[in-house]
C-alpha cells in the first residue's frame, strides 16, 4: 500500500517535470527508470516519439542495477551508444526520482563518458 502511494507521488512529479522538459532531434531526452533490481536509461526523440538509444542492467548478467556500480556502468554504456549514433547533447529526465544515489551516479557517469547536459 505504501509503495503504491510512493509511486503515485513519483508519477505526479514526473508529469510536472515532463511539462517543462521535452527532447528534440537536436537534444533528445535521457530518461531514467529505476526499479529495486535494475536501472534503465533511454535516449528519446519526443518530436518523433522514437527511442534512439537504450541501455539497462537487465540486458546482461553480471551488471547489477540495484547498486551504484551498476548505475555507473549503465550511464557509461548509454553514453557510448549515444555517441556512436552521433548524439552529443541531451536533456536529462530524472523520471520523478530525487537526483540522488543511483540516478545521480548514472548521470555523472554519462557526463564523464562524454554526454553534455
Amino acid at each position: 500500500m505504501a509503495n503504491d502511494s510512493k509511486n503515485i507521488i513519483r508519477l505526479r512529479i514526473h508529469k510536472r517535470i515532463r511539462r517543462k522538459l521535452a527532447g528534440s532531434e537536436a537534444r533528445p531526452r535521457l530518461a531514467v527508470f529505476r526499479s529495486v533490481k535494475h536501472i534503465y536509461a533511454q535516449v528519446i526523440d519526443d518530436s518523433k516519439g522514437h527511442t534512439l538509444v537504450a541501455a539497462s542492467s537487465a540486458e546482461k548478467e553480471g551488471k547489477n542495477g540495484g547498486n551504484l556500480t551498476g548505475a555507473k556502468a549503465i550511464g557509461t554504456l548509454v553514453a557510448e551508444r549515444a555517441k556512436e549514433k552521433g548524439i552529443k547533447a541531451v536533456v536529462f529526465d530524472r523520471g520523478g526520482y530525487l537526483y540522488h544515489g543511483r540516478v545521480k551516479a548514472l548521470a555523472d557517469a554519462a557526463r564523464a563518458a562524454g554526454l553534455e547536459f
